[in-house]
C-alpha cells in the first residue's frame, strides 16, 4: 500500500498519527457502581475497585486497538474539568443556579469557587495516574489529560464564583501567580510518576471562536484581545520550564455535552495568539463539522508545532466516509505541511459521565475508521 503522501517521519512522541483525545463513554458496570456509591450503597473501596476493572478493560482495548499513548478515559471522573479543580487546596466543589448552557440543553450545575489560596500538596489525579502507568506498561504512553489554566482561571470567575475570587485575591497578579504554581507543582509531580505526556483541555479559545460570546462578553466590558493574551499567559506560565522530555500538548473544544455543543466559529480570531504564541507542541483541534470554519487559520501555525485535525466527530455512531476524511487531510496540508498532521476525533466519547449519544460498538468502529485512514494516508 502506498501511502498518500509518501514517505513520512515516524511519529515517536505523541501526538501519533493516530490518536485519541482522552474520554470515553463509561460502561455499565461503572455507571451502576458509580450509582450504588452515591446512595451509599457501596464503600468507597468498591467503587475503586469497579473503577480499576473497567479501566484495565480500557487499556487492554485501546492497545489492541494499536493506540500508541492510553489514557484510563477519565473513568474516575464526573466532568472532564471539575474534578481536578476540585482537588486543588482552596477550591470547593459548590452548585450554581443553573449549569453550562449548551446548544439545546443544560448541563448540571456544579462548580469550583474558591475557599482560600490555591494550592497544591497532593492531588487525586496522582494516584489515578500512577494505577494507569502501571496497566500501559512500558511500552504504551499513558496520557494525562487535565484542564488547562485558562480553564480553571474561566471557571472561578464564572457568575457568582467572582465573588470569592475578588475576596481571596484583591490582587489580581497574585491570583495568576498562584494558577501556575499550582499547575505546574502537578505536571511535575505527574512526571516523577513517570508521565511524559501532558495534555491541557481548553474550552476557553473555542468560546472566543464564537462571534456571539464575543459580542456579549465585549458588551459586559471584556477587551477580547486582553483576554486572549491573560489565556495565553496563564497557560505558558504554567508550563515554563519543565524538563525537556517532558511533552505537552492542547485540545480546543467549542463544548462536548451529551453529542451537543455550546459555540461556533473558525479559528480566525484566535489563530495569531493560540497557535503563535501557546508554548505547547501540538494542537488536538476541532473540525468535524462547518462550525469550525476552513483550515486557512492554519497557516499561523509554526513550523515547529504538530497538528492533529479532530475530523471524525465523536458525538455521533454514524461513520464517516473515508475518502471524504482523505480529501480533508489533502486540504490541511496545504497550510501544514503532510508530515506536521495527525488524526484524531474531535473530541472524546464522554466529556461528562453521561458521555455521547453513541454506542461503545460505533465508538470502536469510530477509533478503528481512525486508524485504517492514518495507516493509508502517513503509512503508520
Amino acid at each position: 500500500m502506498t501511502a498518500l503522501f509518501g514517505h513520512t517521519t515516524l511519529r515517536g512522541t505523541a501526538p501519533y498519527r493516530y490518536d485519541v483525545v482522552g474520554s470515553f463513554l463509561r460502561p455499565a458496570a461503572l455507571k451502576e457502581a458509580r450509582e450504588q456509591f452515591a446512595v451509599g450503597a457501596i464503600t468507597r473501596e468498591a467503587l475503586t475497585q469497579a473503577e480499576d476493572n473497567e479501566i484495565r478493560k480500557l487499556v487492554e482495548k485501546q492497545k489492541e486497538l494499536g493506540l500508541k499513548a492510553v489514557t484510563d478515559g477519565e473513568f474516575r471522573r464526573s466532568y472532564w474539568h471539575l474534578d481536578f479543580f476540585w482537588g486543588f487546596d482552596g477550591v470547593e466543589h459548590v452548585m450554581m443556579d443553573q449549569g453550562y448552557m449548551f446548544h439545546g440543553v443544560e448541563t448540571r450545575a456544579d462548580s469550583a469557587r474558591l475557599s482560600g489560596k490555591i494550592r497544591f500538596t497532593g492531588h487525586p489525579f496522582l494516584e489515578h495516574y500512577r494505577f494507569l502507568k502501571q496497566e500501559a506498561g512500558e511500552e504504551t504512553a499513558a496520557r494525562q489529560t487535565i484542564p488547562a489554566p485558562a480553564q480553571f482561571f474561566a471557571e472561578l470567575v464564572r457568575g457568582v464564583n467572582e465573588n470569592s475570587v475578588k475576596a481571596i485575591y484583591p490582587d489580581r497578579e497574585e491570583l495568576y501567580r498562584d494558577i501556575a504554581d499550582a499547575y505546574r507543582q502537578v505536571i511535575l509531580a505527574f512526571y516523577d510518576l513517570g508521565c511524559r505526556n501532558i495534555q491541557l483541555d481548553d474550552c476557553t479559545w473555542g468560546m472566543l471562536c464564537d462571534e456571539g460570546f464575543w459580542s456579549t462578553m465585549a458588551g459586559q466590558g471584556y477587551d477580547i484581545q486582553q483576554l486572549q493574551e491573560l489565556y495565553l499567559r496563564l497557560n505558558n506560565d504554567a508550563i515554563a520550564e519543565l524538563p525537556e522530555d517532558l511533552t505537552v500538548t492542547t485540545h480546543i473544544c467549542r463544548g462536548n455535552y451529551h453529542s451537543t455543543w455550546a459555540a461556533s466559529g473558525g479559528y480566525d480570531n484566535v489563530a495569531p495568539a493560540l497557535f503563535g504564541g501557546e508554548n505547547v507542541s501540538a494542537y488536538y483541534l476541532e473540525y468535524d463539522t462547518e462550525r469550525s470554519g476552513d483550515f486557512q487559520p492554519l497557516k499561523q501555525v509554526p513550523d515547529n508545532k504538530l497538528v492533529v485535525l479532530g475530523l471524525v466527530s465523536s458525538k455521533t455512531g454514524e461513520l464517516e466516509d473515508k475518502e471524504q476524511i482523505k480529501a480533508r487531510i489533502r486540504e490541511a496540508a496545504r497550510y501544514v505541511p503532510a508530515d506536521h498532521l495527525c488524526l484524531s476525533p474531535q473530541c472524546g466519547f464522554a466529556s461528562t459521565e453521561e458521555g455521547n449519544i453513541l454506542t461503545e460498538e460505533e465508538q470502536w468502529n469510530k477509533l478503528k475508521l481512525i486508524k485504517e485512514i492514518a495507516d493509508e494516508v502517513w503509512g503508520e
